[in-house]
């Protein structure tokens, strides 16, 4: 599936394990480990053009090496026909920014079914929400949404997003992930629409060790089971390169063999230079679609 354009975001070019990405009026180079092939511009035209460059001096952290002037913050807008998000950009350690634009294409499927689901306020849980694109969406469709993600500094992040977007009344959980949907599954809550967006790897708050093949079918036992019957929306998508899209199709029918309408496969950014940069693997369904 490919990833709708952005006004504010392209990606300029891709090769050598690399990105060149605009974000507004930004250009960065940024590490990409499954862009194997050569860049189409070439490393000189790249310097040329970009602001900064992220370089990992591990596994997991790096530093930003700046080229040209750029502010430690600014704000990108992801618009459509139907609704605006902002996005308050700014360098971490662990090469991000704050927004994963290609989720965008998960974020106007997830709007559009609340819109026209028949439910006046949909109740809608996003775990590993980080700044909150999807809870955005959702509660830009009228939902009553659950914005989850175990680092505190990120949910406060996406309440910064919540307030540049103009929305209000997000509801903020500081938890993992596993633990909340295992408590929200005894208590026999029910959600209209779950979104997931695992990382392949990470701790909980207090210092819980995930690894995403090891975890993935235990957690999605206790989420599956949170959607409406009659009335839901699910979306996963991971990032990890041992899981792809048909391994979370052969998941979810197993554990929720009622599941109709799944569509699955790779998520993808069309650069400018016409490559089809792959972003992950998703799985999504509705109801009565």
């Amino acid at each position: 599936m490919q990833a709708p354009d952005w006004e504010d975001y392209e990606l300029i070019d891709c090769g050598n394990f690399k990105k060149l990405e605009r974000f507004g009026e930004y250009i960065l180079i940024r590490p990409e480990p499954q862009a194997l092939w050569d860049s189409k511009l070439g490393d000189k035209k790249w310097r040329e053009m970009a602001h900064g460059e992220y370089e990992a001096n591990s596994s997991t952290t790096g530093e930003w090496r700046k080229f040209k002037p750029i502010p430690a913050n600014w704000v990108i807008e992801w618009k459509n026909k139907d609704f605006r998000l902002k996005f308050l950009l700014r360098f971490t350690a662990f090469k991000h920014l704050g927004v994963f634009p290609e989720q965008a294409a998960n974020w106007t499927y997830l709007y559009d079914y609340l819109k026209n689901c028949g439910i006046r306020e949909p109740k809608v849980l996003n775990l590993f929400a980080y700044t909150g694109g999807a809870s955005l969406a959702a509660k830009a469709a009228g939902a009553d949404t659950i914005h989850l993600d175990s680092v505190k500094q990120v949910v406060s992040w996406a309440k910064d997003n919540m307030e540049l977007s103009h929305l209000k009344d997000i509801r903020w959980v500081v938890e993992d992930a596993a633990l909340f949907a295992a408590r929200e599954n005894k208590r026999g809550h029910l959600y209209n629409a779950i979104i997931m967006d695992p990382p392949s790897y990470g701790l909980g708050p207090k210092g819980e060790r995930w690894k995403l093949e090891e975890h993935l079918n235990d957690m999605l036992k206790n989420v599956l089971p949170l959607l409406d019957p009659q009335n839901h929306c699910f979306i996963i998508n991971t990032y990890s390169l041992n899981l792809s899209a048909l391994i979370l199709n052969n998941l979810v029918k197993t554990i929720m063999p009622s599941a109709r309408n799944i569509e699955h496969g790779e998520l993808y950014i069309m650069s400018k230079q016409k490559q089809e940069m792959p972003l992950g693997s998703y799985l999504r369904f509705q109801s009565g679609k």
